[in-house]
């Protein structure tokens, strides 16, 4: 049994603090407000269709703001559990005291080379391929942004609440439009609108199977570039260039397993969630995707598609060698190459 669970809570909290306490200022001003706002919900346990005063937000979120200052200077500590103290990056050890007594922990490196951890309630832990994947339910200590998964090295941390909430604000930012794509097609298809709570816990059942299914082409992926890839985001951590590669990476997982797995399956609602969900970097990189999933869509024939996830293997595939090939110590002349490499048209 952990013995000291409210002690060991308090420190990952405190680790997430710390980390919070470096990298919030990151974000744009709209981002972070945003994203305070979620954990606001989350910290002071209101339900998603809780409606927040914005007095009661702008107090904590001041309140926050003081202590990540007073933790600004501060490092990571590490995690007591029964008679011992871990380092916090040491998921495996840490794991091998909380899964049997029904928690789960992460500690790892996420976007901008942020830390992220989190504790939670161990909802269920089950092999796939040669990786354990271990999915929580119910949160008790996590950082201003929650990655819904994660994997770390042979281990894949899927995190149910955090992404519960990631798809109801998906789905909250399409009402306010309700314009045409993916997104209604997904509301329709899964009755939202009928019933809101019990849709949404389909949808988030489904986006479990989805994240899997991408972790798992991530890991195809780690095995064939290895340290590489990751010893060169870190050198352009925090540039677009890192943006960008993410992306690239994220493109060649979902051509190689998430998407030819979710057509093989022949259920409609997660396709058109996972299309609702291609915004930003990755949409803009890979046009052609949505353009033969609205074919898909018309046509209901799934050769376009295909074809398009075949070149797509093939195209981020060539180019996370070519920005591999690039790599160098300077890390601005890097980010530069990275961006000419892909040459994003720009904004007017």
């Amino acid at each position: 049994m952990v013995e000291n669970l409210e002690q060991l809570r308090t420190a990952v909290q405190r680790n997430c603090d710390v980390s919070d306490a470096l990298f919030a200022g990151n974000y744009t001003l709209c981002i972070y407000l945003l994203k305070m706002r979620e954990y606001f919900r989350w910290h002071q346990g209101y339900a998603l269709t809780d409606a927040l005063s914005g007095d009661a937000v702008g107090e904590w979120v001041e309140h926050r703001e003081q202590l990540w200052e007073s933790l600004a200077c501060e490092d990571y500590g590490c995690l007591p559990l029964n008679a011992d103290c871990y380092d916090p990056f040491d998921n495996e050890s840490i794991n091998r005291a909380l899964i049997p007594q029904g928690f789960v922990y992460s500690g790892g490196y996420g976007g901008f080379g942020k830390p992220h951890f989190f504790l939670g309630q161990l909802l269920s832990a089950e092999p796939r391929d040669d990786l354990m994947v271990y999915v929580s339910s119910c949160e008790y200590a996590r950082d201003l942004t929650a990655p819904p998964a994660m994997i770390q090295g042979k281990q894949v941390f899927v995190r149910r609440e955090s992404l519960r909430r990631s798809i109801w604000e998906l789905i909250e930012e399409w009402q306010w439009t309700r314009h045409e794509g993916p997104m209604r097609r997904a509301v329709k298809d899964y009755a939202f609108e009928r019933d809101p709570q019990a849709a949404l816990e389909r949808i988030t059942d489904d986006q479990v199977t989805t994240v899997v299914f991408h972790e798992m082409g991530e890991a195809m992926v780690a095995q064939r570039f290895g340290e590489a890839w990751e010893q060169m985001l870190v050198t352009v951590a925090g540039s677009p260039a890192e943006l960008i590669a993410r992306a690239v990476r994220d493109h060649l997982a979902d051509c190689l397993v998430t998407l030819p797995r979710l057509l093989d399956k022949g259920q409609a609602p997660p396709v058109h969630f996972y299309f609702a969900g291609l915004r930003g970097m990755r949409r803009q990189l890979f046009p052609e995707a949505v353009a033969a999933y609205e074919q898909w869509v018309s046509k209901r024939t799934l050769s376009p598609l295909q074809a398009v996830l075949r070149q797509g293997s093939e195209r981020f595939g060539a180019l996370s060698e070519l920005m591999l090939e690039l790599r160098q110590e300077d890390a601005a002349q890097l980010a530069r190459a990275i961006e000419d490499l892909v040459a994003l048209p720009q904004c007017k």
